[in-house]
């Protein structure tokens, strides 16, 4: 009888070993975060981060978060460029990974849409419209596990999907040297604009942009500021290209105009 009992217990204490490492694959756990090998590291990223954020980029000149997805959406590196998780906005980090998981979600191949291109097209009546409602946030992972580890490698961020749609400039997908597109890039922690501009260039830093083509005049995923200002002075008017985005600050403006120019950072692998 003593004999039985214990392989009873041996038995299902091996079914809930299995079954937890289902869960954990299936949910964020270690299987997800060993998948991020073709996506910038926590280092790389955040070595890469604090080298734009401080440089001339319109804006508030504030601190920034940016967090990295692979393909799936599953985070993979969430960093800050202040002297602690406290130095910028708290609640930019979450929509840092949003941004990530935006642009990866709604990037393909050979085409790729920025978040700052979905501004106009989910506007009442445009051809997105409604598109920012679907694919909710995880708020479990959003804001679960301890806060002291925010920004760091063990981010409880990290080996989850967050999920989320957000419509406004600061996330990029990834494009590795060849042309793969590997996941996507999120900014936040300043203007929109700002957050566009800096995402664009720690992307160059990273080498992590070459983008096959996209929605604006120079054929990339660049922000299209071509909104017709109504008389009352917001810019909230229809968009040229349907794709366009509200203009921030003036020195933004110029400098992402000059963005994909040749001397600045041009999108394709670098030498």
């Amino acid at each position: 009888m003593k004999n039985t009992t214990n392989i009873w217990r041996l038995v299902l204490a091996v079914f809930v070993l299995i079954w937890g490492t289902v869960l954990a694959a299936d949910d964020g756990g270690p299987d997800n975060r060993n998948a991020c090998k073709d996506v910038p590291s926590f280092t790389a990223l955040r070595t890469a981060l604090k080298s734009v954020a401080p440089g001339a980029n319109g804006g508030l000149g504030n601190n920034m978060w940016a967090t990295v997805v692979n393909r799936d959406g599953v985070v993979c590196a969430v960093v800050f460029t202040g002297a602690d998780r406290a130095s910028q906005w708290p609640g930019s980090r979450v929509i840092s990974a949003q941004k990530a998981n935006t642009a990866n979600a709604f990037s393909l191949t050979k085409f790729a849409l920025s978040t700052a291109n979905l501004w106009a097209a989910t506007q009442p009546g445009g051809t997105l419209f409604g598109l920012q409602e679907s694919n909710p946030v995880d708020t479990g992972a959003a804001y679960g596990g301890n806060s002291s580890n925010y920004g760091q490698p063990n981010d409880p961020l990290v080996g989850q999907k967050i999920g989320g749609i957000n419509v406004f400039g600061g996330g990029l997908a990834l494009y590795d040297k060849t042309g793969v597109l590997v996941g996507g890039l999120g900014v936040s922690g300043d203007t929109s604009c700002t957050d566009h501009i800096v995402a664009w260039k720690t992307r160059f830093a990273l080498n992590f942009d070459n983008v096959p083509a996209g929605v604006s005049s120079t054929g990339d995923d660049n922000m299209v500021n071509d909104l017709d200002p109504l008389l009352s002075g917001h810019t909230t008017a229809p968009s040229a290209g349907g794709f366009g985005h509200p203009t921030c600050d003036a020195t933004a403006t110029s400098i992402t105009a000059q963005l994909p120019a040749p001397g600045h950072f041009p999108v394709g692998p670098n030498p």
